[in-house]
C-alpha cells in the first residue's frame, strides 16, 4: 500500500473510478431527489401543504444525514467499495417499494430507510478518491464525481416530472428507481477495487478510535468552516427548488406543471461548473473559488425576485452553477484538509452538515414562504449565503487553511 502513489489522469483505472463514481452520484441522487419534482402532485393528491410534502425530501436527506458516520465506520472495517456497494443496491429496493406505499406515512418511512442506504455513497466516495488518486488531482477527480451527482439530480427530476404528470406521482417515482438500477450495474461493474487503503479490524485498532477522529475534526476550525458551507449552502439550494415549483404556479407566472419541471434543465450549470471549479481550485487557490461561487450563488438568487419568468430561468441558472462550483470545492477540500487516519470522519461530518440543511431548511423556509411571500424567502437564502462566505472567510483563508 505505501508503494501506491494514487490513479493518474490518463490511466485506465483512474477512468474506471471517475466513471463508476460518476454512475454512482446518478444513483444516488436522481432517487434521493425522486419526489422533489413531484411535490405540487402529491400535495393536491394528499391534501397537504407544501411543507408537508417537501418532507417526502427531508425525510430522505434526513436518513442520508444520520447514515453518513456509521456508513464511514463500515468503510473502515469492510473496505471502500463494498460499503458504496451495499449502500446502493438496498437503497434502490427500498426506492422501488416507495411507491407502493398506500400513505404519506408509509411513504416518508420509506424514503427515510432510502436515505439511510444512499448515505454510504457520500460518506465514502470522496475518502476512497482522496485515497485513490494522485494528490495533484483530488481537486479534480472530485470535480468530476459532483458533475455526476448533477446528472443524477436533474435526471430524476426530468424523467418523474413528466412521467408524474401523465400517469401520476407513483408511476414518477417508479420510473427513477429504474434508471437508478441501470446506473447503479453500471458502477459496481466499473469502479476499481481500493488500493490506498485496507479494511479491517486490526488496522481500526491500531489507530485512533472513531470517537478521537471525530474529535480530531471537530476541533478543526478548517473542519467546521467547511462542514458550514455544506450545512448553509445545500440549505439554500434545496429550499429553493423546493418551493420555487409552487411560486411559478402562481400569477404573474401560471405556469404548467410541465414547463416547470423544464427548469430543472438548470442543473446543467452544475453539470459545467463543478468539474471546472475543481481545475480552477487547483490553478487559483480553493477559497479564492469557494468565495466566488458563493458570490455568484447569492447573485442568481437575487434575480429570483424578478417577477418574469426569462429573469427567473437566468437566476435560476446562475444560483445553480455558483453552488454546485462551491459544493465541488469544499467536498472536495474537507478530506485533504484532515488528519490522513480521519479522512472518512472528514467526509461523513461533511455530508452530515450538507443533508441536514437540506432536512432542515428545506422544510424550514416552506413556513417562510407560505407565511411572508417569495421575496422574504429568497432573502433568506441570501442571508445563508452570506454566512456561509463569512465563515469562509474567517477560518478558511490560505494563511489560516495551512
Amino acid at each position: 500500500m505505501s508503494d501506491f502513489a494514487g490513479h493518474l489522469p490518463g490511466s485506465r483505472d483512474y477512468r474506471r473510478l471517475l466513471v463508476g463514481l460518476f454512475f454512482g452520484g446518478v444513483a444516488t441522487f436522481a432517487q434521493l431527489y425522486a419526489t422533489q419534482a413531484l411535490l405540487p402532485q402529491i400535495a393536491s393528491e394528499t391534501g397537504a401543504d407544501a411543507a408537508t410534502v417537501a418532507l417526502t425530501v427531508s425525510a430522505s436527506t434526513f436518513g442520508l444525514a444520520a447514515a453518513v458516520i456509521p456508513w464511514s465506520v463500515v468503510a473502515d472495517r469492510v473496505g471502500r467499495v463494498p460499503a458504496m456497494a451495499v449502500g446502493i443496491v438496498a437503497a434502490t429496493v427500498l426506492g422501488g417499494l416507495a411507491p407502493l406505499a398506500p400513505d404519506v406515512g408509509v411513504l416518508l418511512a420509506l424514503r427515510l430507510g432510502e436515505g439511510v442506504a444512499l448515505g454510504a455513497v457520500p460518506a465514502v466516495a470522496l475518502a476512497y478518491l482522496s485515497e485513490e488518486v494522485d494528490v495533484r488531482h483530488v481537486a479534480a477527480a472530485a470535480g468530476s464525481y459532483i458533475a455526476g451527482t448533477t446528472v443524477g439530480g436533474l435526471s430524476g427530476r426530468l424523467l418523474s416530472g413528466p412521467v408524474g404528470e401523465l400517469f401520476g406521482w407513483r408511476w414518477g417515482v417508479g420510473s427513477v428507481i429504474v434508471l437508478c438500477a441501470l446506473a447503479s450495474a453500471v458502477f459496481l461493474a466499473l469502479v476499481p477495487r481500493a488500493r490506498g487503503f485496507v479494511p479491517g479490524r486490526s488496522a481500526l485498532v491500531a489507530g485512533p478510535s472513531l470517537a478521537a477522529r471525530l474529535r480530531t475534526n471537530l476541533r478543526s476550525p478548517v473542519q467546521l468552516a467547511l462542514y458550514a458551507q455544506g450545512f448553509l449552502l445545500m440549505g439554500a439550494f434545496v429550499a429553493v427548488y423546493n418551493y420555487l415549483g409552487f411560486h411559478l404556479r402562481e400569477a404573474p407566472f401560471l405556469l404548467a406543471p410541465g414547463a416547470v419541471t423544464l427548469l430543472f434543465l438548470a442543473y446543467l450549470a452544475g453539470t459545467v461548473s463543478s468539474p471546472r471549479a475543481g481545475v480552477l481550485a487547483v490553478r487559483r487557490g480553493r477559497f479564492t473559488v469557494l468565495i466566488g461561487s458563493i458570490g455568484v450563488m447569492a447573485l442568481g438568487a437575487v434575480i429570483l425576485v424578478v417577477p418574469f419568468t426569462p429573469a427567473v430561468v437566468a437566476g435560476l441558472i446562475v444560483f445553480t452553477a455558483g453552488f454546485f462550483a462551491a459544493h465541488a470545492v469544499a467536498s472536495g477540500w474537507t478530506p485533504i484538509a484532515a488528519e490522513p487516519q480521519a479522512r472518512a470522519q472528514a467526509s461523513s461530518l461533511y455530508y452530515l452538515g450538507y443533508y441536514g440543511g437540506s432536512s432542515v431548511f428545506g422544510w424550514a423556509l416552506g413556513i417562510v414562504y407560505a407565511g411572508v411571500g417569495w421575496e422574504a424567502f429568497v432573502a433568506v437564502v441570501v442571508v445563508l449565503c452570506g454566512l456561509a462566505a463569512v465563515l469562509a472567510s474567517l477560518a478558511l483563508r490560505p494563511k489560516h487553511a495551512g
